[in-house]
């Protein structure tokens, strides 16, 4: 049997939740709020400890402090019990009530009342045991939240399911979890410095777009009721950025949420965080420097050096200068024939059909080569690779190699076998740019449902004069993944799930 609103009824709950259940009613019944508004707190547990880390066995310091915390551990005596509670950040302290201090009535609360995952606020003198843990010997305490669900059990780990849905529970409960969460805000501290002190200015660029442009990808679409039109989530902020560029923010970047709907696995999400930035006057060269500056810095914030300790243990070593391959060198090496930016589609699917490479036929020339890579190559970039010289017709925004024919000054930085990032000597010709639109627009009709649209706006940007420049694109959630070793689900706080 369930209630109107979808909710089990109490006789239908798990004992566990009943019994909760009714040490929250019998608080009510004796005047005690199960959640109240609030309740004594004057420390941190972790600053308690930082003040008194170093006190003797068996000290009493006579200083009476009010601490919070959630129970871990719950061990109930005749006269005497004990418990560790942690707070948000991970820091446990020992917490002791004796009879003598908060008398029968408050003992027998404590110990019928309270469950392994209640916060509880207590009071009382800060003291050092018989064993010398550091503690706080109770006057008084008082509920902070009744915990009506009980915790996994600590030593059993949680499956990647259970930590990805119920985020809050994988926080409460494993290091890591907390290691991860509070190393995102670090990183990200650490690459707007990093641009800061190239001089980069932070701009915010729409995410609702009349368009869909600076990337190949499926994009969201939704509609606003305001104009009665339809919009798109953006894919890419680039082609505003490069506006920016155009209206003289020389090096300009943002961070920002990009949607793209298409497929979720260990290395994607349809919702995701990315640095763009864009500076005048260089070219893919120089955005390959600053991109690897803004690694090593990132490592060098969460870690303490270059050298990266992933959450097996596994160390990666982001110093010193970075190899570099051609994608179309690393192609013909695998392959034992040459390949180039020249090579024929027919050529690409001989090639494809020997090393049994299913290929679908919407695939242009360029998507084939790339696809090849991706087969024969990119699993063996374990170590930061910048593969160099894209095909050019998967490229549509980038400039035309400077000797190579058929060729784009594109890379892509490898890592671990996934990519980082990407990078551009960028296209400022606004003729060809359009040619190459056009072409796109063309695929789109045809229905690519990646390909760009037709952006007249930003073409009249570039018809203003848009001066040379290197650009590049990063994924958050994938350097996070470089700097732990970890999957895409895991550095995403909340990543995008089915319901259950």
């Amino acid at each position: 049997m369930s209630t109107d609103l979808g909710a089990p009824a109490e006789d239908d709950l798990p004992e566990q939740l009943r019994i909760r259940r009714e040490k929250r009613t019998k608080l009510l019944d004796i005047g005690t709020e199960p959640y109240p508004v609030a309740v004594p707190r004057t420390v941190s547990l972790a600053l308690l400890r930082a003040k008194f880390g170093d006190l003797a066995i068996d000290v009493a310091t006579g200083e009476i402090e009010s601490v919070v915390g959630r129970v871990i551990f719950k061990r109930d005596g005749g006269k005497l019990a004990f418990a560790t509670v942690r707070e948000g950040a991970g820091t446990e302290l020992q917490l002791m009530l004796s009879l003598d201090k908060v008398g029968q009535i408050q003992l027998d609360n404590w110990k019928s009342l309270v469950d392994i995952g209640d916060l509880v606020s207590v009071t009382g003198e800060v003291i050092t045991s018989k064993r010398g843990e550091l503690s706080v010997l109770a006057n008084s305490w008082q509920m902070t939240a009744k915990a009506l669900r009980p915790l996994p059990v600590e030593h059993k780990p949680l499956s990647e399911e259970t930590r990805v849905r119920m985020r809050y529970v994988d926080l409460i409960m494993r290091p890591q979890a907390r290691e991860s969460a509070r190393m995102r805000p670090t990183v990200m501290r650490a690459l707007r410095e990093s641009f800061f002190t190239r001089d980069f200015i932070e701009v915010e660029t729409p995410m609702l777009q009349v368009l869909h442009g600076g990337a190949t990808a499926k994009p969201f679409k939704t509609h606003i009721n305001a104009y009665d039109m339809d919009l798109y989530l953006r894919i890419a902020p680039e082609l505003y950025l490069k506006r920016c560029v155009v209206g003289g923010i020389e090096r300009v970047f943002e961070i920002n949420r990009n949607f793209r709907n298409e497929g979720a696995d260990s290395t994607h999400s349809p919702e995701f965080a990315m640095i763009e930035a864009y500076e005048a006057f260089g070219d893919w060269n120089s955005i390959a420097t600053i991109t690897r500056g803004l690694v090593q810095e990132s490592c060098q914030a969460a870690f303490g050096s270059l050298t990266a300790i992933y959450h097996d243990g596994t160390e990666k070593n982001f110093g010193g200068e970075w190899r570099e391959i051609s994608l179309f060198a690393a192609i013909s090496e695998s392959l034992g024939e040459e390949v180039d930016g020249a090579t024929s589609r027919a050529d690409l699917l001989k090639h494809a059909s020997k090393i049994g490479l299913a290929v679908d036929p919407k695939w242009i020339t360029g998507k084939l080569a790339e696809e090849l890579f991706e087969h024969l190559c990119k699993e063996q970039l374990i170590e930061p690779t910048f593969v160099r010289g894209y095909p050019i017709d998967t490229s549509p925004l980038v400039r035309e190699h400077r000797s190579e024919v058929g060729v784009v000054e594109k890379w892509d930085l490898y890592v671990d076998g996934f990519e980082l990032a990407t990078g551009y000597s960028e296209l400022i010709d606004p003729v060809i740019q359009r040619e190459r639109l056009t072409e796109q627009s063309l695929l789109a009709s045809g229905g690519d449902q990646e390909a760009m649209q037709l952006d007249e706006d930003f073409l009249r940007a570039m018809e203003f004069g848009m001066p040379p420049m290197g650009g590049m694109g990063m994924g958050v959630d994938r350097l996070l993944m470089a700097l732990t070793g970890l999957g895409i689900r895991e550095t995403i706080l909340f990543p995008l799930v089915k319901p259950e």
